[in-house]
């Protein structure tokens, strides 16, 4: 297994501490984490990473922005959503998202899926 550096978006601190530790016992490295649209937009921008992986809705706003830039750069990505695909940010429909609360295997599967050589998953449980 290859090791992926990712991008981790997530505005709640609980959570973002438990997936950088899912992500670390997975072989993988966050390389950058973010917890608002601004922040996220910038590391997106400048980061030399594999893989994002994004929430959805960071403190009531639409990660659309950091979805935009991380796509423009032609890198995979998923959403991370609490509430299933409701959300998606127009243009992403069809991307990957993780439901949360997440499975060690789930998120496994899903990183696994996303980045090259992958199976590119709709939804992971």
């Amino acid at each position: 297994m290859t090791q992926a550096s990712i991008l981790l978006v997530e505005d709640e601190a609980l959570i973002r501490m438990m997936l950088v530790e899912m992500v670390e016992e997975l072989g993988h490295r966050v390389i950058a984490e973010a917890g608002s649209v601004d922040e996220a937009r910038a590391l997106a921008q400048l980061e030399g990473y594999d893989l994002a992986i994004l929430d959805i809705n960071l403190q009531g706003i639409n990660v659309q922005p950091v979805a935009e830039v991380v796509r423009g750069r032609g890198l995979p990505f998923f959403f991370l959503s609490g509430y299933g695909s409701a959300g998606l940010p127009d243009g992403f429909e069809k991307m990957p998202v993780l439901v949360k609360p997440c499975t060690p295997d789930a998120l496994k599967h899903t990183i696994d899926a996303v980045l090259p050589n992958g199976d590119n998953p709709r939804r992971v449980a």
